[in-house]
């Protein structure tokens, strides 16, 4: 009886924003859905941009405690010093057994906090190709360099997806291969396995004719998105489809906004796009939909195209990053080169032509997400990793504390 009511183990998590995202819900998901018979999680996080979108209320929806810390952002700034310093300050408070980390600033402030105070077994998940894209060529460099340091104290790290692991461990070598595992994301997934019901509501509050087929982007109006491809696809589709009705639909908001608009603008797409902003219901966005597109420079594991997937829709990508994980060309949607706007609009208008095949893709996609992306298999697995991590501990020679490691 005194074994079964051991301490907890305690684990801090911590991630660099909650910004509308897959990192946000996946870490949200897990703090939530963890054995808290034997985990006890303490979740910080820093604050979105305004344009960014927030996900704090999904965090308070499933009633995960957040402990905030404002001046952890994206970019880097002045800002971090004080950021670290709460981070120090909460984990000599805590005191927890587990550092686990997700994005990369979150990623270096918390594992050279946990490094300070002693944390004994320090984890972080690279959410996706991180250095493709991002930064200048010598910021890369130095990013991949204190990423390499940080390997050196950490025990494992986590990856979305097989290329993620081979640009990781292969190609940047940023860890050796026994200390990186793939874990795919997970996902609350019923409300779009479930979401034919809410057929023909997005349309209607869009002010949508019935008959106009609906192409749609979802994400952050952000560099890295190339949201300007998707307006060079539309004039294409446009052109070559004259009299259809078609309308392009961007769903999101970031920072381009107002360049996109201009562009919309000089390309005399106005009755052709909609820019619909953020919307939280997006399992009623994606219900609407005939295709969903994405046209990254870079990605690690979209979730826009697994929502989509799971909402028995076809995708149509860029070859990039992950992408390549979870769309089989011809089965669940189509691939391109990135900056291929030609082929891409060729693709959504074979997709178009043909509401056979968008069926049938859309039910290969929806079992795709269903057997490999449920948020159940993303919880048992993320605990079965963290045994394995406190059994090394307890087998460690130098562990002076096996009882802290402990579970049952």
């Amino acid at each position: 009886m005194a074994e079964a009511q051991k301490a907890k183990i305690k684990i801090a998590r911590m991630i660099t924003r909650l910004n509308i995202g897959g990192p946000a819900i996946h870490t949200i998901l897990l703090t939530e859905g963890i054995n808290k018979n034997l985990f006890k999680t303490y979740f910080m996080a820093g604050r979105p941009d305004a344009s960014e979108g927030d996900m704090a209320d999904l965090a308070e929806r499933m009633n995960v405690s957040v402990e905030y810390i404002p001046e952890m952002g994206r970019k880097i700034s002045f800002r971090d010093f004080p950021a670290f310093m709460k981070t120090l300050k909460i984990l000599k408070r805590v005191k927890p057994e587990i550092l686990h980390t997700h994005t990369a600033k979150a990623g270096t402030l918390g594992r050279i906090a946990a490094i300070l105070t002693g944390v004994p077994i320090k984890i972080h998940t690279f959410h996706g190709h991180i250095f493709d894209g991002y930064f200048s060529p010598m910021k890369t460099k130095v990013f991949m360099l204190i990423e390499k340091f940080l390997g050196l104290f950490t025990d494992n790290v986590i990856v979305v997806s097989e290329s993620v692991r081979d640009e990781i461990v292969n190609k940047l070598k940023i860890v050796p291969d026994k200390k990186c595992r793939v874990l795919k994301l997970g996902f609350d997934l019923q409300y779009f396995l479930n979401n034919s019901g809410l057929k023909g509501a997005f349309r209607k509050e869009l002010n949508i004719a019935p008959g106009t087929l609906l192409v749609g982007i979802v994400g952050r109006l952000v560099p890295i998105k190339n949201h300007e491809m998707f307006l060079n696809v539309a004039c294409r589709v446009r052109d070559k489809m004259p009299g259809r009705k078609i309308k392009f639909l961007i769903i999101g908001d970031g920072e381009l906004k107002g360049h996109l608009e201009n562009k919309v603008k000089e390309m005399r797409l106005e009755n052709d796009i909609v820019f619909t902003g953020w919307s939280r219901d997006i399992a009623k966005v994606y219900a609407d939909l005939d295709i969903v597109a994405l046209t990254s420079f870079n990605e690690g594991t979209p979730v826009s195209l697994i929502e989509a997937m799971a909402s028995a829709r076809p995708v149509v990508a860029t070859s990039v990053g992950g992408v390549v994980d979870i769309v089989a060309d011809g089965r669940n949607g189509l691939l391109f080169g990135s900056g291929d706007a030609e082929g891409f609009a060729d693709g959504i208008i074979s997709l178009l032509n043909d509401g056979s095949r968008r069926e049938d893709m859309g039910a290969f996609g929806r079992e795709f997400a269903r057997n490999n992306f449920h948020k159940d298999r993303l919880i048992r697995e993320m605990e079965g990793l963290y045994r394995d991590c406190l059994n090394r501990k307890l087998k460690d020679k130098k562990c002076t504390d096996r009882g802290r490691y402990e579970i049952y």
